[in-house]
């Protein structure tokens, strides 16, 4: 079911510049104040893996979308999109309701994510989580 939020246009605008440009490492989404919209909350360039992890509330959903750099032995290094929706354990049940309910839209809006992670504990979406996932096919 639907939620009727609607995505902002700078959201994938954003997105468009972490996929072409390369220059931005993340993209952190959220809804709107009024819960109408989703919007960018944050972008960084950092590369450190850690530093995003420490930017999901343990008590919030949101969506993110990584740059996720690995080496995959003689091939060199690779990069995959991954779509992140955290939702942690500790969240109202409304909001993982809301934040269920208003995924697709913005997912189907990010053409170019390779990978889809759901994230409810930050066991499922440490390093190595995401690296087996983005292994995967190589």
């Amino acid at each position: 079911m639907a939620s009727g939020v609607k995505v902002n246009p700078k959201c994938l605008e954003e997105f468009q510049a972490l996929k072409l440009g390369h220059k931005t490492k993340y993209i952190i989404y959220g809804l709107s104040e009024d819960k109408t919209e989703i919007v960018v909350l944050k972008t960084s360039t950092s590369d450190k893996y850690e530093e995003f992890l420490k930017e999901l509330p343990a008590d919030d959903c949101l969506w993110a979308v990584y740059d996720f750099e690995f080496s995959k032995g003689d091939d060199g290094k690779r990069s995959k999109i991954v779509f992140i929706a955290w939702s942690p354990d500790d969240a109202r049940i409304k909001s993982k309701m809301l934040a269920a309910s208003s995924k697709e839209p913005l997912r189907r809006s990010l053409v170019g994510v390779a990978v889809e992670v759901q994230g409810t504990d930050l066991d499922e979406i440490t390093y190595d989580a995401v690296l087996e996932k983005c292994s995967r096919g190589y």
